[in-house]
């Protein structure tokens, strides 16, 4: 007689045995119709990131190519200006040595030179002191236009080499009257070269102003001028540390100018 089978006991009160989905569906179910959505979002936002890293790595080449440009500029500009030497009768012709120039214009044409065939960018006060040295004064006025917006140091640079070019065309001049108004005009870019008696090279300010003013004939001017760039000369801050700085040159030329008074 076969063994009778027990009855399935019944489920206690209140316990479901059937599988429960809480929320009735699960995350996968939820993603799945919205799968094409989020792929394309994240095609775009891969797209954007690739778009960004290869603006930003053909910024720094940029940068790179730029800097070694000026590198090979400065080197030629870096190097220093050395009269050729005075040949000895029965001696043989000294070679010019590679490593420096006979003279700053020679110097100043080979950095031009060379600006324009790396085509490397510089700052107007730079480009206008190599044309001012090249003797292209009229270029240089107008490229040191090109910077005396500008603010901070590179302003007050670009308004002093206007000043010195101005100075020096005018004092070229044939024509009397051509060359007053020149002065006159170089003195008034002097007295906008730098107006914050805290800023950098306000001591030249005065001192280029005493000497414009002294030009034109006008000597209380320029006495009351050196005067007061004096004291200011004693403070002037060097790039180097050596004996002919910039403040003791400074100092001197304004003494010898108030003795000279």
């Amino acid at each position: 007689m076969a063994d009778k089978k027990d009855p399935p006991k019944a489920a206690p009160a209140g316990v479901n045995p059937a599988p429960v989905k809480i929320g009735g569906e699960s995350l996968v179910d939820r993603i799945v119709p919205h799968i094409k959505k989020i792929l394309i979002m994240v095609v775009v936002v891969a797209v954007v990131i690739s778009v960004i890293l290869v603006i930003r790595w053909r910024g720094e080449v940029g940068r790179e190519k730029a800097t070694a440009k000026l590198i090979e500029v400065m080197e030629i500009a870096r190097k220093r200006v050395v009269p050729a030497p005075t040949p000895v009768p029965g001696q043989p012709e000294p070679k010019p040595d590679p490593d420096t120039f006979t003279d700053a214009k020679t110097r100043a044409e080979a950095v031009l030179a060379s600006l324009d065939s790396t085509g490397a960018t510089s700052l107007s006060s730079f480009r206008g002191g190599l044309l001012f040295d090249a003797g292209r004064i009229d270029d240089a006025i107008a490229e040191y236009r090109k910077g005396i917006g500008e603010k901070g140091l590179e302003g007050v640079l670009c308004r002093e080499g206007l000043g010195i070019a101005q100075e020096t065309k005018a004092l070229s001049e044939k024509d009397n009257a051509a060359k007053q108004r020149g002065l006159e005009e170089a003195l008034a870019t002097f007295a906008t070269m730098q107006t914050d008696e805290a800023g950098p090279r306000y001591a030249y300010a005065l001192y280029h102003q005493g000497r414009l003013q002294q030009t034109l004939g006008k000597t209380a001017e320029a006495k009351a001028l050196y005067e007061k760039a004096r004291p200011l000369a004693d403070k002037v801050e060097s790039p180097t540390q050596d004996p002919s700085t910039d403040a003791q040159l400074l100092s001197a030329m304004i003494d010898r100018r108030l003795t000279a008074l």
